[in-house]
């Protein structure tokens, strides 16, 4: 993993954040002691579609995926297509299990750990999509520097998106949501904004399903705003 300034939002290479809650299951212990093994990506070499899957399909990245509902749904509506997905929560880790178990998914792995660190591993422009869906707002301006919409990250995904790949990107705090639109008008070489009004970002769009987190945050009475970008 590349080294960075603490204090330099540039250069995070690193994701922060707790990686265990309440204790497992015994269920959901097994799922991650006989099948994570099965699907993780491997420990070395570039992560492209064939090493992964052993063909050329289209490739998509979800980091952080919460509990998996997400990232199930979209390799169930596309079993054609290749995920991975990276999440350091071990609870979510075996939530998203229990989809890939009960679906029977064959299109999914699953990284345990930091996703920026598997992310580096991806030939660039090889990605047909890469999701980020309500990160950890790390509200507090002090803070601002371990947040995933920062400089070094967003240039990351825009090198590993091939061109026309598409970024997504979902929050429901307001915060994070001025952040994140100052950083993307750093990068309008990199990417166009797929937006024809207010519409486009107060409504979920088409094949983007509704996780367990955005209708808890709904139900708080939060707003949830949805962003679409496209490779140049």
């Amino acid at each position: 993993m590349s080294a960075h300034k603490e204090g330099d939002p540039t250069t995070l290479k690193r994701l922060y954040g707790r990686s265990q809650g309440k204790p497992l299951r015994a269920a959901q212990q097994e799922l991650v002691d006989t099948l994570l093994p099965q699907i993780a990506p491997p420990h070395e070499g570039p992560l492209d579609s064939r090493a992964l899957f052993g063909d050329d399909r289209p490739l998509h990245f979800e980091i952080g995926f919460g509990g998996g509902e997400h990232l199930a749904y979209r390799a169930d509506l596309l079993p054609d297509h290749g995920f991975i997905g990276a999440e350091p929560f071990v609870n979510g880790v075996a939530q998203a299990l229990t989809h890939v178990r009960d679906q029977r998914l064959a299109n999914v792995r699953i990284h345990h750990g930091d996703a920026l660190e598997m992310l580096e591993r991806v030939p660039d422009g090889s990605l047909s999509m890469l999701y980020l869906l309500h990160p950890d707002p790390w509200p507090k301006a002090r803070h601002a520097k371990r947040r995933m919409m920062n400089d070094g990250p967003l240039q990351m995904i825009a090198n590993k998106l091939k061109t026309g790949g598409e970024f997504r990107f979902g929050t429901d705090h307001p915060v994070y949501l001025r952040h994140a639109l100052m950083v993307m008008r750093r990068f309008t070489d990199s990417f166009e904004w797929l937006v024809d009004g207010p519409q486009d970002w107060q409504n979920r769009p088409s094949g983007w399903p509704e996780t367990r987190y955005e209708a808890k945050a709904r139900r708080q009475g939060h707003e949830v705003w949805y962003f679409r970008f496209r490779r140049r």
